[in-house]
């Protein structure tokens, strides 16, 4: 595509990524749709999990960093007594025990082991690097390096249903953590190993899956025009919808596009806020300063009027 004709669209499409997609390969389909000159994914999802995947494009991509930091959550299903070299099903099998007969106040004690604040080592197939290397091209190598454990935190973490050697759970958790670790660090407190089956993203703070729209709609969409397919897009400060927000005039707004601080009436005493120029603008992100003032942080350009 001519960079030229590339289009100037800002805003946020909750895509519902297929399984047996990449992250990238799915971002990219979506940019060439929209002919977007600007797109980003706001974490990866790995090819066997489907899901949540919010990607922004055009400005909206300057708040793709706040949304890789929201709290996640999943549904997940995972098969005791095999496991894996990736710790999905598209590993290899490097072990299978017996399973023995449990019932849901067991499994349920053991999920409870995983809760809160926790420490988790990053398995090899990952795209963490080493060297500038991604783990997972060592790991098909067969080379395995240290990793250093990671502080996560599982805000919950349910058992939804136990059906011998297969079960199920709905998991909230922070950024950073690593389902298929979880469900391997789960079959070795069980005693028979465990490795994931399905993987589905079901919320990324804010967003939940309501608004998902899928590759079909898309292209569904596309053939009825712009129009169309830019309705499905939510407004960029949607990412940061529960910041609270902050109005100002338009001379106020002249000196924060100058990258000078303002006082601003009602503002926050602290934190980070969404900035608006009357009621509907907006204009980036800010920042409450110890004497009161908003300073700009992340401003965006021509977004036009948004929610």
């Amino acid at each position: 595509m001519n960079i030229r004709n590339r289009r100037q669209v800002n805003g946020v499409l909750l895509l519902d990524k297929p399984v047996g997609w990449t992250s990238n390969a799915a971002l990219q389909a979506v940019k060439r749709l929209y002919q977007a000159a600007k797109a980003g994914h706001t974490g990866s999802l790995d090819p066997l999990a489907s899901g949540l995947l919010p990607i922004c494009l055009g400005e909206a991509t300057k708040l793709s960093g706040y949304l890789l930091d929201a709290d996640k959550a999943y549904r997940f299903s995972c098969r005791l007594g095999v496991v894996t070299t990736t710790g999905d099903a598209e590993g290899e099998i490097v072990a299978t025990q017996p399973v023995p007969a449990l019932n849901r106040a067991e499994v349920e004690a053991a999920l409870q082991r995983f809760t809160g604040i926790i420490q988790q080592i990053p398995p090899m197939y990952s795209a963490l690097k080493r060297d500038g290397q991604p783990l997972y091209k060592l790991a098909r190598r067969g080379i395995e390096v240290e990793r250093q454990p990671r502080q996560v935190t599982i805000h919950e973490l349910q058992l939804l249903r136990l059906d011998g050697a297969e079960l199920e759970c709905e998991l909230r958790c922070s950024k950073g953590t690593y389902v298929r670790t979880l469900a391997t660090d789960l079959g070795a407190v069980l005693g028979c190993g465990a490795h994931i089956t399905a993987l589905r993203r079901t919320a990324v703070e804010p967003y939940q899956t309501e608004r998902m729209v899928s590759l079909e709609t898309l292209r569904a969409q596309a053939e009825q025009g712009w129009a169309a397919l830019d309705a499905l897009l939510l407004p960029p400060d949607s990412a940061v919808a529960p910041w609270p927000a902050v109005r100002v005039q338009s001379d106020a707004a002249f000196y924060l596009r100058q990258g000078q601080p303002v006082l601003a009436p009602r503002a926050p005493t602290q934190g980070w806020v969404r900035l608006y120029l009357g009621e509907q603008q907006f204009l980036g992100l800010g920042e409450i300063l110890d004497d009161g003032r908003v300073a700009p942080r992340r401003l965006l350009v021509g977004v036009g009027e948004a929610g």
